[in-house]
């Protein structure tokens, strides 16, 4: 039959005559849409061709409009609203079925959803027969199998890719020859604020990780930032523009998966004609089914699986409204459930939402409530990371109470006087929460540096934030008493929230606070910190420091002091000063051996300690004091 495929060529007119109303008819989604087929079919009025029912998984081609729909000759079935059936379905013109993208394929075979005729594209045969379903796998074949009646629409544009991607022209009834190339999807333009979001996105994703892209500017400039990653995995619904890119960079090797290794895994591709002609025959790519690719057990089985989501709204409780309308495909709530769960079971996997804190419009994106919003995504407790352009909220573990601050620490500055207030008024916060809203704008988001300590400890040093409240008082409480007398010079015993609060919330025109994160898969502890206080007379500042006696002797204390000192030099400051108990030797031991010379007078059992600001001493870089020179290390956030 391979050489004799030919005599199964008709046209599209003839294939039209075989309809019968009332049948179930299939189409393949995105680019893998038969577009002459379709548009066929929309554009005949033969009288067969009544009160149709047409299944399509995501509905964002343009050969099936809104105006067709509207006519009642066809109805559409979907799975999910994307570009075409998103106004539809508010019309009532479009029958939308909620389920799990895992599921579809076994309504199919079962008849749930019933389907009397395939319509699918493929390339054209080889010597042998065999064609390729191209680019878009979907459940492609468990439609061929319950229908009656399969056509293949041959389109040379359409690159042969491996997988589960080859078909025999024995499967088909007829064959036709399209007339229109496949739907080509340009590249999402990007700006500042997206590109900061993916930066702070990157920071979030380890060598070894394995990803999920979808399309939009998110995904657009998250690509680039992930070019300086190693060893990557793709285990992803869309394969893009950006993931072409991404793997071409050598980003991406897939070596570390669990699935399909060495492959990147897809079961659509979405975009250019440079993308076509890249996945032509590409061996690094590999196109299944969306019951293999959206099934959680297989995502789960790729360590460190990090499931990137966009979001449209946030409340302040880790309620998300998901996208919708155009650009919005694999992000409703059952499909977003898919890969969190996956990401649950992943060793070392985690979940990330995405989103600028504004809007196009100016209109905030994080807000005391979603509930008047669609797409909700239900499940608050499985939210894990939030981001935004101004940085990353952990939610995992956390209070409602923490939650909130976190969400309004990475809201937009100046949407966060409302927050506060709104906050207060729910009684989700505290009623007598300290908010400083000069300090927002103010906030030193540039300053952000990872540095490896003895045995392989690495700690992430930044601003100090209002949500720090809790891990600073836990920092206190682990504290012995004679650190805490070191630190207060007293004996100290509790520190309630009047007092913590207005220690995290930070008068950044005159002081600098610098906290030292250790991070885990699961969690974040702050472990020091360290500030300086300008004096109100003199161009000097009080220091001040404090690490947790777990980590002492690791050289943590003489890092954050070379970075104050540079940060304090770049912001006009000429000088430190410092109380320093005569019993604290570990402390004058920190500051001896800095590059600047100092004076120490003791009186009355205390050390007051000045040190000028000036060029510094020549003195040979240790690797910790040339990093802190060589700038900001790692990644902002």
């Amino acid at each position: 039959m391979g050489r004799n495929w030919k005599e199964k060529i008709t046209t599209p007119d003839h294939v039209m005559r075989l309809i019968k109303p009332g049948m179930s008819i299939f189409i393949g989604t995105g680019v893998a849409e038969p577009r002459t087929l379709v548009k066929t079919l929309m554009s005949q009025n033969l009288g067969n061709l009544q009160d149709l029912e047409i299944v399509q998984l995501v509905s964002f081609g343009d050969a099936i409009s809104l105006q067709e729909l509207r006519s009642q000759k066809y109805r559409l079935k979907t799975f999910f609203s994307g570009w075409v059936a998103h106004e539809a379905i508010v019309e009532g013109q479009v029958d939308l079925v909620p389920s799990r993208f895992v599921w579809i394929p076994r309504l199919i075979e079962s008849g749930l959803i019933p389907v009397n005729v395939a319509f699918v594209q493929i390339t054209p045969p080889d010597e042998s027969g065999n064609c390729s379903l191209g680019v878009a796998i979907d459940v492609a074949r468990q439609a061929m199998e319950q229908a009656s009646i399969v056509v293949g629409e041959i389109n040379s544009w359409i690159p042969r890719t491996f997988g589960d991607t080859f078909v025999h022209v024995s499967d088909f009834s007829h064959l036709v020859l399209s007339n229109d190339p496949p739907i080509f999807f340009d590249r999402w333009p990007t700006d500042a604020v997206y590109d900061q979001v993916a930066t702070n996105v990157s920071a979030l994703v380890e060598d070894r990780s394995c990803i999920a892209f979808s399309i939009g500017p998110l995904f657009e400039a998250l690509g680039r930032c992930l070019t300086h990653k190693k060893h990557l995995g793709v285990h992803s619904p869309f394969f893009t523009d950006s993931l072409m890119d991404l793997v071409q960079s050598g980003a991406v090797t897939n070596r570390y998966k669990g699935t399909y290794r060495g492959k990147s895994l897809a079961s659509y591709a979405i975009g250019s004609q440079q993308l076509l002609d890249w996945l032509n025959q590409n061996p690094l790519v590999e196109f299944q089914s969306v019951d293999k690719v959206f099934d959680p057990g297989q995502i789960g089985r790729n360590p460190q699986f990090v499931a990137i989501l966009p979001a449209r709204k946030m409340d302040l409780l880790g309620g998300i409204a998901l996208l919708i309308g155009k650009g919005n495909i694999a992000a409703g709530p059952t499909e977003v459930l898919d890969f969190i769960h996956g990401a649950e079971i992943s060793p070392g996997g985690r979940t990330i939402f995405a989103l600028p804190s504004r809007n196009r419009d100016g209109q905030p994106n994080i807000l005391i409530s979603v509930k008047d919003y669609p797409n909700q995504f239900p499940l608050h407790e499985s939210v894990d990371l939030v981001v935004t352009e101004y940085g990353v909220a952990r939610l995992r573990g956390y209070s409602l109470r923490e939650r909130a601050q976190a969400l309004i620490d990475i809201a937009h500055p100046d949407d966060r006087p409302l927050l506060i207030e709104q906050a207060r008024n729910r009684h989700i916060i505290y009623p007598d929460q300290v908010y400083i809203p000069e300090s927002a704008h103010l906030y030193p988001s540039a300053i952000d540096e990872t540095h490896l300590f003895k045995g392989d400890v690495r700690i992430r040093f930044r601003p100090i934030k209002p949500s720090d409240e809790e891990e600073m008082r836990r920092l206190f409480y682990r504290f012995s008493d004679k650190s805490v007398y070191y630190r207060y010079f007293g004996h100290v015993k509790s520190m309630p929230h009047a007092k913590i609060q207005e220690y995290v919330n930070v008068d950044w025109g005159r002081t600098m606070s610098i906290v030292g994160i250790a991070e885990s898969d699961d969690r974040s502890r702050l472990i020091a910190e360290a500030r300086y206080i300008r004096e109100d007379v003199r161009p000097l500042a009080e220091i001040v420091f404090v690490v947790d006696e777990a980590y002492q002797g690791l050289g943590i204390a003489s890092f954050l002091f070379q970075l104050l000192m540079r940060l304090a030099k770049e912001r006009g400051v000429e000088g430190f000063t410092a109380d320093v108990l005569f019993s604290n030797q570990a402390m004058m031991k920190v500051f001896r051996k800095g590059t600047h010379s100092l004076t120490a007078k003791l009186q009355n059992g205390i050390y007051q300690v000045e040190i000028p600001l000036g060029p510094g001493r020549p003195e040979p870089l240790t690797h910790t004091r040339q990093q802190a020179a060589n700038g900001r290390q790692g990644h902002v956030q």
